[in-house]
């Protein structure tokens, strides 16, 4: 196994890393600094768009450009021309709330969830964003939304509010997109006091949840068991993605400043954008949202 720094444009919270099969790049966000990246494997070629509020995630369209998850809702994002067109603001009545992490299930639907920017109060909600552009309430009650993906037959999604330290799972009706019988997935070690953050499932159906502030990356078995844990470089490691050719190449974002003050710092490499290799495992193709 090999870590090394894919790229380091210093944002100020990566996140969100996604690899585009069709065009073999990466993409990947600075959700507070308001920017979107996308580069080779290799972390040539940049290329970055700017965003007018703070970006939770994105899903990338069948139609080409974008879903953009803003702290004023959802939006349409074109890459050539670099126009958004506003889709719905979920929680108007809640300024204290900004989109976070999402992904799109096999029926190319949006996943996202929200929460409290002081990132105290249960005030989030995790959304369902369909094809026809129509908004479905999920749940409620959630203090930061994090790392929803699914397992490879698309019954099982997995979820987390970070602060309560556990990974919910949920059967989920790929035909209607409800979850159900929502349950504790697996408990991360509390003993750094990190949190789950973004998540991925791999081709054996497998977990891997990026610990922020803990710098640990554990791998989850489908009994909830740990399996691997991988120490990166800095603490404050944010999301991952399986991508390359191969989808055998794991790609890791971190944050250069933590959001509040009571976060820990990192050195020189906080912020960077990680490769692992040699891992001996596969991903998934990411699905592309229908709408």
């Amino acid at each position: 196994m090999k870590i090394s720094v894919l790229c380091d444009v210093k944002p100020l919270l990566g996140e969100g890393p996604i690899w585009d099969v069709e065009r073999q790049r990466l993409w990947f966000i600075d959700s507070l600094g308001r920017r979107i990246f996308r580069c080779t494997e290799q972390g040539g070629e940049m290329a970055a768009w700017t965003v007018p509020s703070p970006i939770g995630s994105m899903a990338l369209r069948r139609a080409g450009g974008a879903i953009v998850a803003l702290q004023d809702g959802f939006h349409a994002l074109d890459f050539d021309s670099g126009e958004l067109r506003h889709i719905v603001d979920p929680e108007p009545d809640r300024p204290g709330n900004r989109l976070n992490d999402g992904k799109v299930d096999g029926a190319g639907r949006f996943l996202c969830g929200s929460m409290d920017m002081g990132e105290t109060d249960p005030t989030g909600t995790l959304w369902r964003l369909d094809p026809d552009l129509s908004l479905h309430r999920l749940e409620d009650n959630i203090i930061c939304s994090n790392g929803p993906c699914f397992s490879p037959d698309w019954h099982t999604l997995y979820f987390a509010d970070s602060f309560t330290g556990k990974i919910r799972a949920y059967d989920y009706d790929p035909e209607t997109g409800n979850p159900s019988n929502s349950r504790t997935f697996a408990a991360l070690p509390d003993d750094r006091g990190g949190a789950p953050d973004g998540a991925t499932v791999d081709s054996e159906g497998y977990v891997w949840s990026a610990c922020v502030f803990d710098g640990r990356i554990h791998r989850f078995a489908p009994d909830g068991s740990i399996d691997r844990v991988i120490e990166m470089p800095v603490c404050k490691i944010t999301s991952l993605a399986f991508g390359g050719p191969q989808l055998d190449t794991l790609f890791v974002t971190s944050m250069a400043e933590p959001p509040l003050p009571r976060h820990p710092g990192d050195g020189p490499l906080r912020g960077a954008t990680f490769r692992i290799d040699g891992l001996g495992v596969t991903g998934l193709p990411e699905p592309r949202f229908a709408g």
